[in-house]
C-alpha cells in the first residue's frame, strides 16, 4: 500500500531524518499515522510514519490495552514529495499490510500529529471522538477498505 500525507500552510517542525528504521515515541512531534482494525474487533494496529524515516508498528488487544511490536516483514518506505503547489510538506510512505491480513476487511483511520516551529501540537484525523482527540477511540475508525479480491 502507498500512503500519501500531504500539508498545507506552513512547514511544520520536522524532526531530522535519520537512519531507517523501528523507533518509539514518534508522535512526540510531527508524525502520520495509519490505524487498522477489523470490522466488529477489539483488537487493532497503529501504524507511525516520522519525516525522519523512522517507523513503528504496534498491535493492541483492544483499546490501548495489550500493546506490543507489530513485527513486519519488510521496513516501510519513507520519502519525502513536493514541493508541489499548494502543499508545504509531502510524505509518501510505500508500507506492506500482509502483518495485518488478519484484520481484513478493514476499517481505517489516517491521522497527523503536527509539531509547528513554535512547539504547538496539533492533532488530525478522518474523525475523532467527542471531546479531545483519541486516535484509539473506536469511533474514528470510519474509513472502509475493502478485502483484497482473489483472482
Amino acid at each position: 500500500m502507498v500512503l500519501s500525507f500531504r500539508v498545507a500552510g506552513a512547514v511544520p517542525a520536522l524532526p531530522a531524518r535519520t537512519v531507517a528504521g523501528r523507533a518509539d515515541g514518534l508522535w512526540k512531534t510531527t508524525c502520520f499515522e495509519l490505524f487498522l482494525r477489523a470490522p466488529g474487533s477489539e483488537g487493532y494496529a497503529e501504524l507511525n510514519f516520522s519525516p525522519s524515516t523512522q517507523w513503528a508498528a504496534y498491535a493492541f488487544a483492544s483499546y490501548r490495552e495489550g500493546m506490543r511490536d507489530l513485527p513486519l516483514e519488510i521496513d516501510p518506505v519513507i520519502e519525502q514529495i513536493g514541493p508541489e503547489s499548494g502543499f508545504a510538506y509531502g510524505m509518501q510512505v510505500e508500507v506492506d499490510l500482509s502483518a495485518v491480513a488478519e484484520f481484513t476487511p478493514l476499517c481505517a483511520n489516517l491521522t497527523a500529529v503536527i509539531e509547528e516551529p513554535d512547539g504547538t501540537k496539533s492533532y488530525w484525523a478522518l474523525a475523532h471522538p467527542t471531546g479531545k482527540p483519541d486516535f484509539h477511540d473506536p469511533a474514528c475508525f470510519v474509513l472502509e477498505l475493502p478485502a483484497a479480491k482473489t483472482p
